[in-house]
């Protein structure tokens, strides 16, 4: 990698409806793209995406690592790597090309525990790794999986820049209630841990007993009373030895968002052709243009195939029903009815797709039709990467 990369998705490519559509193997020959970030609401299909663009992306001659944060593990069966762990393995079978492809899964507490060990001396990192509210902080607080996704992809990006191991990482974000929250966490952990209001409240693990005023003294009380003696004390042990630390969070954030706004970073927003998803993937379109993220485009999974012929659902709908009001039903009229209902649901996701492309006509989209079958297997994951590519 380049210390100093510059995207360039590529032109846009119109449809034949004048819609611009997404350049998916431009993106991935575009040796200045350096970071790919798949993000969405959950269940989108965000994590075989990243699969299919990382696997593409190898087999076309890039050096590829794809970071998942997928709880169901579905990435390593369909990448036929026994465990994936916070380590980055080489998938099998990909190719004779000069491309690579690894992958890994992240380890929320291990990645914590690294930024740990790596920053403090070795007594105090294990002063901190055995400190119960650390425990409680590095596996549960809201944010902390988003925020050490974007840790990990620091990790990556320092080791491809040093080793030239990788020349392109693509990110599967953390399957969050809201899809802003993958935006905002790296911000609420590092203020959390760096909040003035927790340093003044826990003084008396770091100072003197006469400093405390009787305002903190009657706030320590009151939360002693709440979260118990043991729990403060904990608290307070853990902002002792976690003190030098504290600034350190909030330059990585600030560190992570330059990184997500440099050029040679591309976030393909992914949806599927539903209400909610649509609109999270819209908000998400216009949060990352606040924050002048680089956009690449929009990815609609699981499309429904429109029915073949020229029958109109209406049409089909009225046969059906003069089928069935001669007494001749039989399997054609329940054809009929099954193409008049599959039509519906086409002409609906067209319509939802064209109220988002209407609010955002320079978006560029790749649809990508639904598959008979899940993903289980490279082979699957090349026919999406195929789908992927196609810009009709």
């Amino acid at each position: 990698m380049r210390a100093t990369p510059r995207a360039r998705v590529g032109p846009l490519v119109a449809r034949d409806d004048g819609t611009p559509a997404l350049d998916v193997d431009g993106l991935l020959r575009d040796r200045d793209v350096e970071i790919i970030v798949c993000c969405g609401s959950g269940g989108v299909g965000k994590t075989t995406t990243s699969a299919a663009l990382g696997l593409r992306a190898a087999e076309q001659g890039r050096k590829v690592v794809v970071l998942t944060i997928d709880p169901a593990r579905r990435l390593a069966q369909s990448m036929g790597i026994e465990r994936l762990d916070n380590v980055p393995r080489p998938v099998p079978g990909v190719g004779d090309s000069d491309g690579s492809l690894d992958a890994m899964m992240l380890d929320m507490k291990r990645t914590f525990d690294d930024v740990v060990e790596s920053q403090a001396s070795p007594e105090k990192a294990a002063q901190i790794l055995a400190n119960p509210f650390y425990e409680a902080l590095s596996s549960s607080f809201a944010g902390t999986q988003e925020y050490m996704a974007m840790e990990k992809l620091g990790q990556l990006h320092a080791d491809a820049l040093a080793s030239g191991r990788w020349d392109l990482i693509v990110v599967d974000t953390p399957p969050s209630r809201s899809a802003l929250d993958f935006l905002d966490a790296p911000e609420r952990l590092s203020s959390f841990l760096d909040g003035r209001f927790i340093r003044l409240l826990l003084v008396p693990a770091r100072g003197p007993a006469k400093l405390m005023s009787a305002g903190l003294g009657m706030v320590t009380n009151a939360l002693t009373k709440v979260l118990g003696a043991q729990v403060l004390r904990d608290m307070q042990t853990f902002v002792a030895a976690f003190d030098t630390l504290f600034g350190g969070f909030r330059q990585r954030a600030q560190k992570t968002y330059q990184l997500l706004q440099a050029p040679g970073t591309a976030f393909l927003v992914v949806a599927a052709p539903e209400p909610d998803a649509l609109r999270e993937a819209a908000y998400f379109v216009e949060r990352l243009n606040e924050e002048r993220m680089p956009l690449a485009g929009l990815v609609v999974n699981r499309a429904s195939h429109t029915p073949g012929g020229r029958l109109s659902a209406e049409r089909a709908l009225a046969a059906a029903e003069r089928l069935q009001e001669t007494g001749s039903e039989g399997p054609t009229s329940g054809l009929l009815r099954l193409h008049a209902d599959r039509s519906r649901i086409v002409a609906r996701e067209s319509r939802l797709r064209d109220r988002f492309t209407a609010a955002h006509p320079d978006v560029p989209t790749a649809v990508v039709p639904a598959l008979s079958t899940d993903v289980h297997d490279l082979d699957g994951l090349r026919l999406v990467g195929d789908l992927l590519s196609q810009r009709s």
